[in-house]
Formats: structure tokens, sequence, C-alpha cells
């Protein structure tokens, strides 16, 4: 708003809506939010480089899905370098969430037909003999329950078992 318009900047100042529809823009404030969006970019952006390639894959597939299987170690850093820039909350958020390292082991063991999920998308079985593994909760993602099943006693003796066969 110019400053010579004082009566409608004094009308406005004390308008029902400020703060919903309209607000007063603050230079310092803006400048205070772009520079800590900023400084969350970059320490998203250093913490892609740091990944290792496990890692960053397992990053990717939450947001790229089954795609990152086909595409080379460059293209999965260019990729998370990308993602760390356009969404850096969302990218560090994943870094840190360790379901996320677990959900990807579980794709990779049903990619590598170690193990099997139903169509239906409610059984883990194993893919050698047909073996119940676990059954997954109603309404919930298959691979984050089997991450969280990873975790108990039984789901541990199955994920080193998984993860000899996948090395």
């Amino acid at each position: 708003m110019p400053k010579e318009k004082r009566a409608l900047q004094e009308f406005l100042d004390h308008h029902p809506h400020k703060g919903m529809i309209f607000q007063e823009f603050v230079a310092e404030k803006h400048a205070e939010n772009e520079v800590d969006r900023i400084e969350l970019e970059v320490d998203a952006l250093n913490i892609a480089r740091s990944l290792d390639i496990d890692q960053a894959e397992a990053v990717l597939r939450v947001e790229f899905g089954s795609k990152v299987i086909s595409l080379t170690s460059k293209e999965i850093k260019r990729d998370l370098l990308r993602f760390a820039k356009r969404r850096p909350a969302l990218f560090i958020e994943l870094v840190n969430d360790e379901n996320v390292m677990l959900r990807n082991f579980a794709i990779k063991a049903v990619e590598a037909k170690i193990i099997k999920l139903d169509a239906d998308q409610r059984t883990f079985k194993w893919a050698t003999n047909g073996r119940k593994l676990m059954t997954v909760p109603f309404d919930e993602n298959p691979y984050s329950a089997m991450a969280a099943w990873f975790k108990t006693d039984e789901g541990l003796e199955v994920y080193k078992s998984i993860d000899k066969k996948l090395k």
C-alpha cells in the first residue's frame, strides 16, 4: 500500500479480515522466512550429498515408487538432489525416518522374488514355499506394516534371512 494512502492504511489495519484474507508485508519477517527456507534447503542438499546409494534409493522410492530400480546411480543421485532442493523439509523427514529403509528393504525382497505379496495386498509369504510370514493390518500400507513387523523378534529373524539372500 502506498504511504500516501493513509486513510486506506488505517482502514485495512482495523479490518476484521486482516491476517485471514490479506496481511501486512513486513520486509524483515519476509527476509527471515526466506533465510530459514534457504538454510533448510542447504541442509537438505548437504545431507543428500552424503547419503550412500542404498539410502538414496530408499528415500527416492517414497517419491518415485518402483521406477527407482531402473535408474543408474548417477540418476539416483541427481534425482535425490532435485528432491532435496524442491522439498527440503519432506526430504529431511524421510532421511530421519528409520522405516523408510525397512520399507525399501521389503520392496527389494519382493522385487527379488524372495518374498511375495498376495494380489489382495493383505499377506506376505515366502516365494519359495508359500508359507505365510505376516498379515497386513486392515487399511495399512503393506510395506509400512512389513517394516514395523521387521522390528519384532520373528520379523528380525526373517529380515536377517532375506538380507543374506539379497547379498
